[in-house]
């Protein structure tokens, strides 16, 4: 037994020896070859290096450096051309390539220096790293600082679809419930959910583009099925006709919708007006007197006329007017309103008195010549806007007999803003005529009139008395030399006219065309900047006019105080009102 342990053992070991030399023995032998190869290669690529270099240069890409920004240092931008076998100029010469661009913008001379210097890249691979890196880097930030576009094909594209999908539903009979009519009623459905309000590409989802898709297929499917194209023709067009009188049914009513929204007050505006009146009227008759009232016919001060119904609107011409003028004790402000309102206006300007500056309120009844002679005659003018045919609108052109006392004034409407001092108007010649304004007559800017556009020149007798190039000029800001209107008899000038209007359609109604007639040749222009027009509505005033304008107004019926107003324009306006008064917080009136 021992003996047969001890031929067994020897045999494992015998056995253990064999396996040893067959495992590790190649395996020693494999690891010195692979050290050997290691070394030639190393040895190798080494002295390869420069060959490597100028094989990849070969194959690199030209570039164009921009100019950098003088104060720094990090490395300029680089722009890899493809197809080009040009070298990359080096940091050492990027100044240069700067230069170069900086006197001629050419890129052609940056090329020329790469070629001649195109060894002066860089002599590291760990330097040619930093160097792409740090372009990639400057590449990428110029590429997010770029804005990108917005588009919205996929959105036509979809809605292209939707129009398709219906004119198709429209070839079959109304009663139809075949699976393609219900397929395309599915697809109109969910196109039109998945677009929403979506208005560019990047609001749509990817449920919306996958279902763009579909419809498309479903389309293909419905043009097999009507391969018709022309009844598809005559069906899209009859579909564009309708929507474009549905279209010009809806712009009409939109402007409806907004000269009527122009000619409405707003309820705060009411609420002002009736409490108003009703603390004016508990007033004791001498607290409902202003002061300085012997100043209304100082013909040695500035006199201001404004003619309104709207107390807010009033105060802020008045405010704007004193606030920026250098003598307000040198200011005499007359207001005419009509009986409705005197009591509310008068209790405002009480509570609310314009420093030192003089003030006078009347009503327009208060003018019984005017209610006997002319009253009826105005109620004859076939408008049915209030603002046309009241007695307020027309009283511009009575000034004389309003103001006997005065031979100078100044009217201001009361939609206008002033922002500078205006006592210069009173220094400058009027040259015999009786009417300053601003002329209107310049084509490209938004305040352009033409006296044809409102006054019908087709009338022999209109065509005979008036050249249709005359200038046009704008109300809203006017210096009127009242002695020379009075010598002329002006007034009996305009009555004629209003009168020979309502017999046959000379002009468009308003006050406008009127006054051209009647100042015909009697108006001398201002320079543009004493008043600015084009606030009241969408005319794309740039702001450094409205800035350097001595008066703006907001001519049109988007006025500052209505909600329909032009946000970017009521500052100018709401700066002078204060929000923060009692009365107007009772009536909720706010910006």
């Amino acid at each position: 037994m021992i003996s047969m342990k001890k031929s067994w053992r020897c045999k494992r070991i015998f056995f253990l020896y064999l396996l040893s030399i067959c495992v590790f023995f190649p395996l020693i032998l494999l690891s010195e070859r692979l050290k050997h190869v290691l070394y030639l290669g190393k040895k190798e690529f080494v002295e390869d290096l420069p060959s490597i270099k100028y094989r990849r240069d070969g194959e690199r890409l030209s570039v164009v450096e921009t100019e950098g920004d003088e104060g720094l240092k990090v490395p300029d931008l680089v722009v890899y051309r493809d197809g080009s076998k040009e070298n990359p100029k080096s940091n050492n010469s990027s100044g240069n390539a700067a230069d170069l661009l900086g006197k001629n913008g050419s890129e052609q001379k940056v090329e020329e220096e790469s070629k001649q210097n195109p060894q002066k890249i860089l002599s590291t691979p760990s330097g040619r790293k930093e160097q792409s890196s740090l372009t990639k880097i400057q590449h990428d930030k110029s590429i997010r600082s770029q804005p990108q576009r917005v588009t919205d094909e996929k959105i036509k594209q979809i809605r292209d679809q939707v129009i398709r999908a219906k004119a198709y539903l429209s070839f079959a009979p109304p009663s139809s419930n075949s699976h393609l009519m219900k397929e395309l009623r599915l697809r109109i459905k969910d196109l039109e959910r998945a677009v929403g309000e979506a208005s560019k590409d990047s609001d749509l989802s990817r449920s919306a583009l996958q279902r763009m898709r579909t419809m498309e297929a479903t389309l293909l499917k419905a043009s097999q099925a009507y391969p018709d194209c022309s009844a598809l023709v005559t069906k899209l067009r009859a579909m564009t006709n309708r929507v474009e009188e549905q279209l010009e049914a809806q712009k009409s009513q939109a402007k409806y919708l907004v000269e009527l929204a122009g000619r409405s007050t707003p309820k705060g505006f009411h609420c002002l007006t009736m409490r108003l009146t009703t603390e004016y009227f508990a007033l004791h008759p001498e607290e409902q007197n202003f002061p300085n009232q012997e100043k209304l016919d100082d013909g040695d001060l500035y006199h201001y006329a404004v003619f309104s119904d709207n107390v807010l609107a009033c105060s802020m011409v008045v405010k704007s007017t004193i606030s920026n003028a250098m003598d307000p004790e040198k200011i005499v402000f007359h207001v005419v309103t009509d009986s409705l309102n005197l009591p509310a206006m008068s209790l405002w300007f009480l509570l609310n008195p314009p420093g030192k500056a003089t003030i006078q309120i009347q009503s327009v009844e208060k003018f019984e010549w005017l209610a006997a002679k002319y009253n009826s005659t105005l109620k004859k003018e076939n408008s049915h806007d209030s603002r046309y045919t009241s007695a307020l609108n027309h009283l511009r052109f009575y000034l004389p007999d309003v103001f006997p006392q005065l031979d100078k004034i100044v009217l201001l409407d009361h939609d206008v803003v002033v922002q500078r001092d205006l006592s210069r108007l009173w220094s400058i010649d009027m040259k015999g005529k009786v009417n300053g304004a601003v002329e209107t007559c310049q084509e490209g800017e938004p305040s352009f009139r033409q006296m044809d556009m409102f006054i019908n020149f087709s009338d022999p007798m209109v065509a005979e008395r008036f050249d249709a190039k005359t200038c046009t000029w704008a109300f809203g800001m006017n210096l009127f030399d009242l002695h020379e209107w009075r010598r002329q008899n002006l007034t009996a000038v305009y009555h004629k006219y209003l009168q020979m209007g309502l017999k046959k359609p000379l002009w468009k109604a308003g006050s406008l065309p009127l006054g051209w007639i009647t100042f015909y040749n009697q108006t001398v222009a201002l320079d543009s900047r004493w008043h600015v027009l084009g606030l009241g509505y969408e005319s794309g005033m740039a702001r450094s006019e409205i800035d350097r304008a001595a008066v703006i107004q907001y001519d049109g019926v988007m006025k500052p105080w209505l909600e329909i107003g032009i946000s970017k324009y009521k500052g100018y306006w709401s700066k002078y009102l204060n929000y923060d008064d009692p009365l107007l917080q009772q009536c909720n009136i706010h910006e």
